[in-house]
């Protein structure tokens, strides 16, 4: 060890750099007294050398090692006060992570020696815990990354349709990727996998939490693990339970794969809070470097932590330090990794400044000016637990948004709860009375019935109840209200009629979302009829509840995977239902109508009719070259329709199960549709046939 030289080296960039000569080490700590650079073995299992870094610029500790290189793994102790109650919690005998890490080395593990005091008292000053845990937590590697360098697809807003899925879920059980690559980065982007996307015909790849994670020890005790990934332990780092190789390059080469097929890849990010937790939580890295600086804490009672997540503990994007971290993450998710954008989880806590959610935040700010970042796409789950935390519609340009209203509304049209066709209709626009306002487009609205937080698309039309006693909180956990129905029966049945009758409610589901005004996101596994058995919170599910079976034993539902193409195809069609503006009479080359029963424009008693569920979506453009009608009936009877006047009417699509009609003689007056059905006709017109 004598071959390493230690000098001040610099204070930025943050992290561990290599150069051709060494390797520079920066930390921020504001309320640190001392800073020690642990070296490790290659496999982190002993401590080699320990080195006090020996230079503060600017609250940041830094040192260059000379002769270090790439490969060297590391974790540092600082040394401070351990003050819980003035929100000091140092002890110098916990190895912490290196919040830049780009790589980790070794598992973690829950053990009495990751927790700052001692178990089994309560968390005062006089009981800290000052056993070594460095046996138990992973340790960071020295990486250099050449930033990516693949071509993008950089598919407008326009042109997308979202496919959110889980990196292990998706090809756990895929017969056709190799057994060593199922669940990984790598098996993501085999052929099979990547064919399967392509055929749908989606163009976004949204994966759930990709950044290194750990299982929360509640979890563990069940023999339960935090499957979705909600619970982040380094923000720079690819989780390794998904890298088949090891190699952290596997993300990059994934996302390359798919760039090729011209297929985008956004992650779900959570910069919401970590895996620390509450004030009993581990001290695994941010809350032993700096908790003051890197934690919301409360005013009066610094020992405690403002929780708008309902996990423990809130990042304070209000500290400068703390924004960086999170900036320099995304950009290197961006630059280096590769990725097109970002789901940011429970977003409204990202713009809560000390007087409340603005628009103005300093984290939006930070967004809007950077040259990359304000380049990608963005969409918040603009709700949250803490105060003012339902923020839909509220984000600045040029973000996006999960609409929950949407799917709310769309899913209690099709189950026919009465009086809705107002919202329904507002929803089928792009909710422009949530996001016109302020001068955001129809792609402000991700639009969704279904989502990994929730029943899946099977599930939804196949139980009333969430069934999730797997969970261990005695079905507590999960939302009450589903709007969800089960047509009969609860869970899966044998009988053809209701099955037949589920299938089709799925189709009248996925048919008036991709034809809506907005962004379409589908939930991987929807397309071949996945179920969770009614767990409507499967967070916690490492096993077949959530991987999706691609077996072909979900029949009949493994139509909806052409359907879905079909619907897709459509919606490529015709640039009406993919405008960037919201349409409104005389002020886009489209426009919407719609129409009752008579095929005539809808009037104020026809909206308002309490018991009404059939709706006409007419989308035209102004030469009338291109005609779309969607045709809504959550009726459980067949309606007689009038359809507005055309040379012929041509059926493109209906969620019938046999639909042998595929024109419409006009001399008919009247046009039976089919219970809980939906349609979509598309017509030429003649001059002056055309109602106006």
């Amino acid at each position: 060890m004598s071959a390493f030289k230690l000098s001040a080296g610099r204070p930025f960039p943050l992290g561990s750099t290599p150069d051709q000569h060494g390797v520079n080490f920066a930390l921020f700590s504001a309320h640190a007294e001392k800073i020690e650079l642990c070296l490790f073995d290659s496999a982190g299992l002993k401590e080699i050398a320990r080195f006090e870094l020996p230079a503060r610029s600017n609250q940041i500790w830094h040192g260059y090692l000379q002769h270090c290189r790439p490969g060297q793994v590391y974790g540092y102790r600082v040394v401070g006060a351990y003050q819980p109650s003035q929100g000091l919690r140092y002890i110098s005998q916990k190895l912490l992570i290196d919040p830049y890490a780009k790589k980790l080395v070794g598992d973690f593990k829950w053990s009495a020696e990751q927790f700052p005091y001692l178990i089994g008292h309560r968390e005062e000053d006089n009981f800290e815990n000052r056993q070594d845990n460095a046996a138990f937590i992973p340790k960071a590697e020295v990486v250099a990354m050449t930033p990516y360098q693949a071509l993008r697809p950089e598919i407008p807003w326009s042109e997308t349709v979202i496919y959110e899925c889980h990196v292990k879920g998706a090809t756990r059980l895929h017969p056709d990727i190799p057994d060593a690559l199922r669940g990984t980065f790598a098996g993501l982007c085999q052929p099979a996998f990547i064919d399967h996307l392509k055929q749908l015909g989606v163009t976004t790849l949204e994966l759930l939490p990709v950044q290194q994670f750990i299982s929360e020890a509640g979890l563990e005790e069940k023999g339960l693990s935090n499957y979705w990934g909600y619970n982040t332990l380094n923000f720079f780092t690819p989780h390794g339970d998904y890298l088949a190789t090891g190699e952290i390059s596997e993300f990059q080469q994934m996302v390359a794969s798919f760039h090729r097929h011209h297929i985008e890849v956004i992650i779900d990010v959570v910069y919401n809070h970590t895996a620390e937790a509450d004030r009993l939580g581990p001290l695994l890295s941010w809350r032993g470097i700096d908790n003051l600086s890197y934690y919301r804490l409360q005013s009066q009672q610094p020992r405690y932590y403002i929780n708008d997540t309902g996990c423990g503990n809130t990042l304070d994007l209000n500290h400068p330090r703390c924004l960086q971290m999170v900036m320099d993450s995304l950009r290197y998710w961006v630059q280096v990794m590769g990725v097109d954008g970002f789901r940011f989880d429970l977003a409204p806590i990202l713009g809560r400044e000390p007087e409340g959610f603005s628009t103005t935040s300093g984290f939006f700010q930070a967004i809007l000016q950077d040259p990359v970042l304000s380049q990608m796409k963005l969409i918040a789950e603009p709700w949250d637990i803490g105060p003012g935390g339902y923020q839909l519609g509220a984000f600045p340009i040029p973000w996006s948004e999960w609409n929950d209203r949407y799917r709310d509304v769309v899913r209690r049209f099709w189950r026919g709860d009465l009086g809705l066709l107002p919202e329904f209709a507002r929803r089928v626009h792009g909710s422009s009375d949530i996001f016109e306002h302020n001068g955001r487009s129809p792609f402000s609205s991700i639009n969704y019935v279904t989502s990994h937080d929730g029943f899946s698309l099977r599930d939804l039309v196949s139980y009333e109840q969430k069934h999730n006693l797997q969970n261990g909180e005695d079905n507590r956990d999960g939302h009450a209200e589903n709007f969800s129905a089960n047509y009969g029966e609860e869970g899966i049945t044998d009988d053809p009629a209701i099955n037949a009758l589920r299938l089709k409610q799925q189709k009248n589901l996925l048919l008036t979302l991709m034809l809506s005004q907005g962004v379409p996101m589908i939930r991987g596994g929807d397309e071949i009829g996945h179920s969770q058995g009614g767990n409507n919170n499967a967070y916690c599910q490492d096993n077949e509840c959530n991987w999706m079976d691609w077996t072909g034993q979900q029949a009949p539902h493994t139509d909806l995977r052409d359907f879905i193409s079909q619907l897709i195809s459509i919606r490529q069609q015709f640039p009406g239902l993919r405008h960037p503006d919201f349409i409104h009479e005389g002020n886009t080359p489209y426009r919407i109508s719609w129409l009752n029963r008579q095929g005539e424009p809808m009037q104020k008693a026809d909206w308002f009719a309490h018991s009404n569920l059939f709706l006409g979506y007419w989308v035209c453009d102004s030469g009338q070259s291109q005609q779309l009608l969607c045709l809504f009936n959550a009726h459980t009877e067949t309606v007689a329709v009038r359809l507005p006047t055309a040379n012929q009417w041509t059926v493109l699509l209906s969620t019938v199960a046999e639909n042998s009609v595929q024109t419409i003689d006009q001399t008919n007056s009247l046009w039976s549709i089919d219970a809980q059905s939906a349609w979509v006709l598309t017509a030429n017109f003649s001059e002056g046939t055309a109602n106006e």
